[in-house]
């Protein structure tokens, strides 16, 4: 583990040739500040949102690297005072879907911090989070010595078909998408990176329904108190050293978790599927894209009678789909 660990390092370091600064204002990021980091391409219309909800929940700074955009995200950012934007032009497969530009910048700038990491269709929740900000969070994380906080992926998605809806920039998605699988999930342990391995809900009964073992993993480290010597290895599902994947009990209790909401399942989807098709830049040759674009055109429905209308994270904690532990 440790010589994978070294190996990841050694390959973004070599990586951060690839990277371009555009609007590097990382001079003004203090001490404590929170940070986010996010890997995009032609996110534009989720962007204004996107920076809203995370400037309210309490992040300081964001890192965002643009992997060739075309539809002004870049522009867009690259104007923002609290935003630091690198570019690169070259092929996201080869960089480890993203990993080595994001753990380089990780490495380099986000050593000391907690560090968000998160896609710009994934939004971050935790217990008390209506009332209280990440700060608080982070705080008491920093009491208990715990260095790694984990979440579930949860897909939410409209009542109808995902295009009946259009979504508009600088729009709260989850206007449209309420709604979300409450059970049909099934868990298991990674047996080399200790991480748990979740999968289910309404992607891998709709899009996955014959091959379920190949419907997308939905647990998620995201919030990390990060150090030079940390990587992750496979999205932000595992990281190096392994001590950090252990955001679970495994003797009976419950530790403090949260869950990521995902915007995924809006009528932006079929674009992006027919794009990432098209450029071949994802896992397994974009299967998962493949599978989305096929099933999109019979216009499939995620809700169902067993689906449940969205309240607050209270009401994932009554399902157990997260859980405020000993955090009083």
């Amino acid at each position: 583990m440790r010589l994978r660990r070294k190996r990841r390092i050694l390959r973004c370091v070599k990586k951060r040739r690839e990277l371009k600064p555009a609007s590097t204002n990382t001079a003004a990021i203090r001490s404590d500040d929170i940070l986010l980091m996010s890997v995009i391409r032609n996110e534009k219309i989720r962007l204004p949102y996107l920076l809203d909800y995370y400037r309210k929940l309490g992040i300081n700074h964001f890192l965002f690297v643009d992997n060739d955009s075309d539809d002004g995200s870049f522009e867009f950012l690259q104007a923002q005072p609290d935003v630091s934007i690198w570019r690169t032009k070259t092929s996201y497969k080869k960089a480890s879907y993203g990993l080595d530009w994001s753990n380089y910048l990780l490495r380099k700038y986000a050593h000391g911090h907690w560090v968000l990491t998160v896609d710009p269709d994934e939004f971050f929740i935790y217990p008390f989070c209506d009332t209280r900000p990440i700060r608080a969070l982070t705080d008491w994380l920093d009491g208990c010595a715990v260095r790694s906080f984990g979440t579930m992926l949860i897909d939410m998605y409209p009542q109808g078909p995902v295009d009946a809806e259009p979504y508009t920039e600088g729009q709260n998605p989850f206007d449209i998408a309420r709604w979300f699988d409450a059970g049909n999930y099934t868990i298991t342990k990674n047996p080399v990176y200790k991480n748990l391995w979740i999968q289910g809900g309404p992607r891998a009964r709709v899009f996955f329904q014959e091959t379920p073992a190949k419907a997308p993993a939905l647990n998620k480290i995201p919030l990390v108190k990060w150090d030079r010597r940390y990587v992750y290895v496979s999205s932000t599902h595992s990281l190096l050293p392994r001590g950090l994947n252990q955001v679970y009990d495994e003797w009976g209790g419950e530790k403090t978790s949260g869950a990521l909401l995902h915007a995924k399942l809006i009528n932006t989807l079929g674009d992006k599927a027919h794009e990432e098709l098209q450029r071949g830049e994802h896992y397994r040759g974009s299967g998962e894209y493949k599978a989305y674009a096929q099933q999109l055109e019979g216009k499939p429905v995620f809700w169902c009678t067993c689906s449940e209308k969205f309240i607050n994270w209270r009401q994932l904690e009554i399902l157990g789909l997260m859980s405020k532990g000993n955090w009083a």
